[in-house]
């Protein structure tokens, strides 16, 4: 996704030109990129026999069913085990720990406004 957010739409050749070298083998991506196509992630344009892909998600959008897949599936669809896990196994910087504390007290203020 990526590589095809970087050109907006391409043709399968396009995209693999994209990957830095070794790229994966060209039967690779485009098996990617089917699985994609039916999951609605992309979507494609038909001239002849070539398809030109472009993105039907957004980056945001993708990232949140990507993070809800992973929240129910290592984390028991508990998104504070998620934020537990995340913080004592990164190697977070005391600027990074107070933007995330400022994130958490935003949203406490927001859901206490509810």
């Amino acid at each position: 996704m990526k590589y095809l957010w970087a050109i907006e739409k391409g043709f399968l050749k396009d995209i693999v030109d994209q990957f830095p070298d070794p790229a994966p083998a060209y039967t690779t991506i485009s098996t990617l990129i089917s699985r994609m196509v039916k999951k609605g992630y992309i979507g494609f344009e038909k001239y002849g026999r070539d398809k030109e892909y472009y993105p039907k998600i957004t980056k945001t959008e993708y990232f949140k069913n990507h993070f809800k897949e992973i929240v129910s599936g290592f984390f028991n669809n508990s998104s504070s085990q998620f934020a537990s896990f995340f913080t004592k196994n990164s190697d977070l910087s005391l600027e990074e720990l107070r933007e995330l504390e400022s994130i958490l007290q935003k949203k406490i203020k927001d859901k206490k406004q509810q």
